[in-house]
């Protein structure tokens, strides 16, 4: 089965773009669990990632494009965003450590989401929305994007 690559507005790319950094998150975390990692040592990413990526990401996917639209579509992603969140509480507030199953559990929502994005909610929007409207998220979007951000966490944890 061959998949093609989904061709995105260059006006919303940049989300897209940042969909890999939250693949990579999902694949650092599963490492760590792989590489039988202290959960502690994962945990300590899951807050420096979301205030340093994930934050802003959904900021600007609610206010440049979910809140625009406002569908049945963009109301699914919107739960999976309050879902998400709700779980990144619940590895940074788990005592004494987050289980392997919760975190594993993150990885999973937060990778499924981004698919979700990526093959229906983003073609959808790139319909709904005239190429004005994409025009003006685009040059939002690069405004906010004018310094590009590193995921440059001390602890590689999924390398051992």
């Amino acid at each position: 089965m061959d998949i093609k690559p989904l061709k995105r507005s260059k006006h919303i790319v940049i989300l897209s773009r940042e969909h890999h950094t939250g693949l990579l998150f999902c694949w650092k975390i599963r490492q760590g669990l792989r590489k039988e990692v202290d959960t502690n040592r994962i945990r300590a990413y899951v807050p420096y990632f979301w205030e340093n990526h994930l934050r802003q990401h959904f900021q600007e996917e609610e206010e440049q494009l979910f809140l625009k639209v406002n569908d049945a579509l963009c109301q699914k992603a919107l739960q999976q965003h309050q879902e998400i969140k709700s779980l990144i509480e619940q590895v940074i507030q788990s005592t004494p450590a987050p289980t392997p199953n919760l975190l594993n559990q993150l990885a999973d929502y937060v990778d499924n989401h981004i698919r979700f994005e990526e093959r229906e909610l983003f073609p959808h929007l790139e319909k709904v929305l005239t190429q004005q409207e994409l025009k003006n998220i685009g040059a939002a979007l690069e405004q906010s994007h004018a310094t590009p951000v590193t995921d440059n966490f001390p602890d590689a944890f999924w390398t051992r």
